[in-house]
């Protein structure tokens, strides 16, 4: 099942996509509520996709692909290194990812599978900790990396501009998420090509580390990491310009896009 968030009439809904048409929620619920659907039926070419989600909270996860950790010259870790994205940065399939103007020189991107949860988990096990999961989309964990690694002691600032966290586009409820073809495009050309089976920390690990961290609220997102090819290990590195096309393509989800503009 894949739930689409969508504007109409100028507030957001949620709906079913059904092939090529969306099948409104209930009494205009959230999938966290109910997915009981109505006879309100809209094309998916006249709505409005947004973030599928807006989030209580975003949590990411550092050096959860071997690849990744090898290209970046790190040791691989021996327990998830979470961080936390603002929930400001989070923006939907289309819209524009801005350079931002304090750090405008070293953006970068990473393909990231992000879980979607579906209630409230503390504490789970790792045997339960799907049941805990509405679904999942692909995610963007856009990155100002000077800011990141040069300049400031702690990755907050490097992660957390505004439009850094695009999302979508939309919640598919049916994935193997530790089996998923990964990749990211930028003006069409690969830049990461991998699976979801180099992460780490697996997804039912990841849930279930995360819960004894902190409660994990209906509508968290996860990031679980992103694989190698990104950016700044490249050899020369690249950096995302103004005018630049951004894809990320997860196998059984879809592709999210948006483009680079300047601030």
């Amino acid at each position: 099942m894949r739930i689409v968030r969508f504007k109409a009439n100028n507030h957001w809904c949620y709906g079913v996509l059904d092939s090529d048409t969306i099948r409104v929620l209930k009494n205009e619920s959230t999938p966290f509520e109910s997915l009981e659907v109505t006879d309100e039926e809209l094309p998916l070419s006249r709505a409005r996709l947004i973030a599928p989600v807006d989030p209580p909270n975003v949590i990411a996860l550092g050096l959860n692909y071997r690849r990744h950790a090898e290209e970046s010259g790190m040791k691989i870790p021996t327990h998830p290194q979470m961080f936390i994205k603002a929930t400001t940065s989070v923006i939907g399939p289309g819209d524009p990812i801005v350079i931002p103007e304090m750090a405008p020189d070293e953006v970068d991107y990473e393909a990231e599978l992000c879980i979607v949860m579906g209630k409230a988990a503390k504490d789970v096990h790792e045997c339960e900790a799907l049941d805990y999961v509405l679904g999942y989309t692909c995610g963007n964990d856009i990155s100002a990396r000077d800011c990141q690694l040069k300049l400031d002691a702690q990755w907050a600032r490097g992660k957390s501009f505004d439009t850094f966290c695009p999302l979508g586009p939309w919640i598919e409820t049916d994935l193997d998420p530790d089996n998923c073809a990964i990749a990211s495009r930028v003006n069409g050309e690969t830049m990461q090509s991998s699976n979801t089976s180099d992460m780490i920390f697996g997804c039912r690990t990841l849930i279930s580390f995360l819960s004894r961290v902190m409660t994990l609220l209906p509508g968290t997102i996860i990031m679980t990491g992103t694989p190698e090819g990104v950016g700044f290990a490249r050899k020369p590195p690249v950096f995302l310009q103004p005018g630049d096309v951004v894809e990320v393509e997860i196998g059984g989800i879809g592709v999210l896009r948006n483009d680079a503009v300047g601030a």
